[in-house]
Parts: structure tokens; sequence; C-alpha cells
């Protein structure tokens, strides 16, 4: 084995066995799940818990009610904590959060990390094309991050992961999966305009049949009213979350969070993120009608998809893992391109200390990578080294 493959592979190793520690010693000095008290520690995932609680009991429309799912969230935490915790996800989420809230709350979160971490390595794991590039998927910085409060970025990055992996040679398995994503929407606006360009409309046929069958399944388990209680709380969502910065500017991990938190106006925020939003859909259409290699197209649109909506937290970004994975599939990074890459690694990490939206500009180096690589082809389109390795 290549000695430098091996170091990288050893210091992937070495930083998964450091967020092993830490996660130990943080739930040691009750700072992660249970205080010294023995009380639950509130965080994102009581949010779907509670709200897993309330579908059970045959009240899923009051998830979208703040003041009701935050009497669940307590519930669910038994005590009172500062802060909110919001329910923003369409009704077919609530057939796993209704799963979740089965099992006792400490048990239910243990487990949703278990079974989804593992699904998040193994489809780094299979777009990389090596098996110790497990390692390096859990050596990612968001990995912790989402760890810590049982997100589910490790889902939504598995689940573009090997919707893009099956997406040549099996395209109703990845228009099921893309069908699966519309549990966030949000990662919605790039993503069919790549596949018309390229036109892959068997996969695109199969996620419309997966999404709107998703919608019957989920309201025949849960009523119609759980819909319009949904379609009722975007806007209520969109002004505390988007225009008022209910959770803090710093924490979107977007164009719009970044000038909001610079201190620009809701309108001009969002004039800047459509524009941005436009020119991800048309770089990809672009790059999607071209014949670049696939590997290098799959990268594009995975990075695009985070840079293209105003709504990311950090705990989505084990997708730029997905994005680095392909480009590492195109070919083995160059000494420059480690070196961003790194950057934009370090940049995440540093999302506890930060008061600016690092993901963001974590997201433009890896976007820097696919754009230069893209313009090399462009200049040298019979350079075999820079095709598929």
């Amino acid at each position: 084995m290549n000695p430098a493959r091996m170091d990288w592979t050893m210091l992937a190793f070495g930083a998964g066995l450091a967020y092993l520690v830490f996660t130990i010693a943080m739930f040691a000095g009750h700072f992660w799940l249970i205080d010294a008290n023995g009380h639950v520690l509130a965080n994102d995932f009581i949010d779907v818990y509670a709200a897993g609680n309330m579908a059970a009991a045959g009240h899923a429309a009051q998830a979208y009610d703040w003041s009701a799912h935050r009497a669940a969230e307590v519930a669910a935490a038994g005590h009172n904590f500062d802060g909110y915790y919001g329910w923003h996800y369409p009704p077919p989420f609530l057939f796993i959060a209704v799963a979740l809230s089965a099992l006792p709350y400490l048990a239910s979160f243990v487990f949703w990390i278990a079974a989804t971490l593992p699904l998040y390595a193994w489809a780094i794991a299979k777009i990389a094309q090596r098996r110790a590039a497990v390692l390096w998927a859990l050596a990612f910085p968001a990995v912790l991050l989402n760890i810590y409060v049982g997100q589910n970025g490790f889902v939504t990055a598995a689940l573009i992961g090997f919707m893009l992996l099956t997406l040549e040679e099996q395209p109703i398995v990845s228009g099921v999966l893309l069908g699966l994503l519309t549990y966030k929407p949000q990662f919605g606006a790039v993503i069919p305009f790549a596949l018309i360009a390229a036109g892959h409309w068997r996969a695109l046929a199969s996620a419309t049949v997966t999404a709107f069958a998703l919608i019957a399944l989920s309201i025949a388990a849960f009523g119609t009213d759980a819909w319009l209680a949904f379609f009722h709380s975007i806007p209520h969502t969109a002004d505390m979350i988007l225009a008022r910065g209910h959770a803090g500017w710093n924490k979107l991990q977007t164009v719009y969070g970044f000038l909001r938190a610079s201190g620009a106006s809701d309108s001009s925020a969002w004039i800047v993120q459509i524009a941005v939003t436009l020119l991800m859909i048309a770089g990809n259409v672009f790059m999607w009608r071209s014949d670049m290699p696939f590997a290098l197209k799959a990268a594009s649109l995975a990075v695009s998809t985070l840079l293209a909506t105003p709504y990311a937290y950090i705990y989505d970004f084990p997708l730029l893992a997905i994005a680095i994975a392909f480009l590492y599939r195109q070919h083995a990074f160059e000494t420059h391109e480690t070196a961003v890459l790194l950057a934009a690694a370090a940049l995440i990490a540093s999302f506890p200390w930060a008061s600016a939206p690092v993901g963001l500009a974590a997201s433009l180096l890896v976007a820097s990578v696919v754009s230069r690589r893209g313009r090399k082809l462009r200049s040298f389109p019979g350079d075999v080294a820079l095709q598929s390795a």
C-alpha cells in the first residue's frame, strides 16, 4: 500500500478515535444525553421524539403547533428547559418519529445514531471505492456534530450518495431514494434540473411515484389535518427561522444566513440567495448535459445542493463528505486539493467556536475544487489523468 495513503488512513482512524473518546468524556461529564441529576439534556433529537409521541397518540397535526409541541418535548424530557426545538418536517417523516418514540428516549437517541451513521459511512466507502474510506467518513468533523445533537445529516447524506451511485445502472432505485429525500424539501432546488438535463426520466418518474406514495400513506396514517397543519406552519417557520433568525444567524450555514449575519436585510439576502440558487441550477444543467465524468457531476450536484438552499445547518454537512468522496472517485487528490479539502474540514470543526457560517465557507472551498477540475477538463478534454481513476 502507498505509505502516504496509509498515513491518511491512520490519521482518519486517530480522528475517529478522538471523537469516540470525546463523546464518552462528554457523557461522563454530564454534557451529553443526561445531566448530573440524571435528567435528559434536551437537544435537536427531542423534537423528533416528541412529534413521534404526538402522532402515535393520534395528534399528528399538533406537532406543527409550537406551544403544543414544546409541551410534548417537556413531557419527553421529564423537566422544563430553555428554548424550543421545532418540528418542521413534512408528515411522511412522522413514520420515523413514531418508530423512534416506541423506545425510551435515551435508547431511541442511541439507536438513531447507531442505525444511521453506518449508512453514511457505507455510502462514502462505496463512492470512494475503498474500504478505508469508512474511516475517512467517520473522521469528517460533521459526524461528531450530528452525534452530539442526534440529527438526521447521516440520512440525508446516505440518500443523496446512494441516489447518485445507483442513478446510471438502477434508475428506479435511485428515484425511490430521491423520493425519500422529500423529507428535506429545501434540498430539492437543483437535483431535478440536473436529472432533467441528463435525461434521467426513469429516475424522475420513480421519484415522483415515491413522493406521491409517501403523501398517500401519510394521509392514511395521520389524516389530512397533518398536511394542512404542515402547510399552515411554513410561513410561521420561515418568519421565525429565516426572517427573524430565531435560532441565530451564525447557525444558518448558507448565503442567506451569511448576509443576514452581516447586517443585510431579509429582502437583500433573498435576492442574493436566489441568484446563487439560479447559478447552481445553471451550472449543473451545463455540467450534466456535458460529457464530463459522472463522478465530477455527482460531486458538483452534492455541493451545489448545500449552496442552493437558504436553510441548512451544520448537521447537514455530512453531505459535503459525499461531494469529497465523489471527487476522490474521479481521481486522487492533488497536493493543493488536499490542502483545500483539509481547510474545509477544519472550518466545519471550528463551528462550536465560530460566530460565522463556516459551513458555507467549507462548501465554497469544495465547490472551488469541483470548478477547477471542470475548467481543466474543458481545457484538456483528452487528458486521461483528469478522467475517472
